[in-house]
């Protein structure tokens, strides 16, 4: 009876063991977060490490996040000017520190960076906030505000596709009015398959059109959607030439915020970036920069 009870506790022993493994048991397969070619979202490629101590493994992912990945499809989100110049981690707070150079990479190209750290490096078991630092100060938001400690849970990114159901959703609308000059607004309530974004639901409502004959869609003639994301709170629209087909009798402004408007309804949404095929180094027509990323503007609406 004395063998058969000690056996049974070295089973509950190795049973309470096998279950301590928490965070490193559960995270054992790791990755690495690159960027897509287009530059639009993350990438994540498994990373299986030969190490086990931590400090070791952040030096090593960070080394990861600076090399090119195997694939063509992916581009690194550190290198060149924009590297980490060296790091520290204190009760679970890993600072990173980059030189003054990180401040001028364009806003996509920054939110997609630092998705990209911190969602590789949040895996870490010892790391439980990351913290960036550019020069001697903390980075700060398109507001003025310090971004502050983040998580993987900081950058929202567009649902996968292995849900499949359909949904009901009532979005708001902004059309060009029928002289062009002014928005208006149309809610819709639309049924949508689940395995797609609301942000991509509104982006091709507004391209089809509104349901009644109060207004038209502003969007150039033509335009088809190339990808829509969202990070950190800025929604990523990418839209192919079709977009720079003039229509000059709906003004440049309402055009812009047509799609401003309509995607910062969205809970998620504060902010948008409109880029063509990829390219944000452009002026649409004469006034709207596609490298700026433009708040909710309400001064068109009629």
């Amino acid at each position: 009876m004395r063998k058969r009870i000690g056996l049974f506790l070295c089973i509950l022993a190795l049973f309470a063991a096998a279950g301590c493994g928490g965070k490193s048991e559960e995270w054992s397969e790791y990755k690495i977060f690159y960027i897509n070619k287009e530059q639009t979202k993350l990438a994540p490629v498994a990373y299986e490490p030969e190490i086990t101590d931590d400090m070791a493994l952040i030096q090593d992912m960070i080394l990861k996040l600076s090399q090119n990945p195997s694939s063509v499809d992916y581009k690194k989100p550190l290198g060149g000017q924009v590297e980490i110049r060296s790091w520290a981690i204190e009760s679970g707070q890993l600072q990173l520190n980059f030189g003054s150079e990180y401040s001028q990479m364009d806003r996509v190209a920054e939110v997609l960076c630092r998705a990209a750290v911190v969602r590789t490096l949040i895996q870490v078991e010892m790391v439980d906030g990351i913290s960036f630092y550019v020069g001697d100060a903390p980075l700060m938001d398109q507001s003025g505000n310090p971004v502050g400690v983040m998580t993987a849970d900081s950058f929202i990114e567009n649902p996968g596709e292995q849900i499949n159901s359909i949904q009901t959703a009532v979005i708001t609308l902004y059309f060009a009015d029928e002289s062009g000059d002014k928005l208006v607004q149309e809610v819709q309530e639309r049924h949508y398959n689940s395995n797609i974004s609301l942000e991509k639901l509104v982006m091709e409502q507004l391209i089809k059109g509104p349901i009644g004959s109060k207004g038209v869609s502003a969007i150039p003639n033509g335009t088809k959607l190339v990808s829509v994301s969202v990070l950190d709170g800025v929604c990523f629209v990418n839209l192919d030439e079709g977009f720079l087909n003039q229509n000059y009798e709906i003004e440049e402004g309402v055009v812009i915020y047509s799609i401003v408007n309509s995607l910062a309804e969205l809970p998620n949404v504060n902010k948008v970036q409109i880029s063509v095929n990829g390219d944000t180094k452009l002026t649409y027509r004469e006034e709207f920069s596609l490298g700026t990323v433009y708040e909710r503007n309400l001064d068109y609406l009629n």
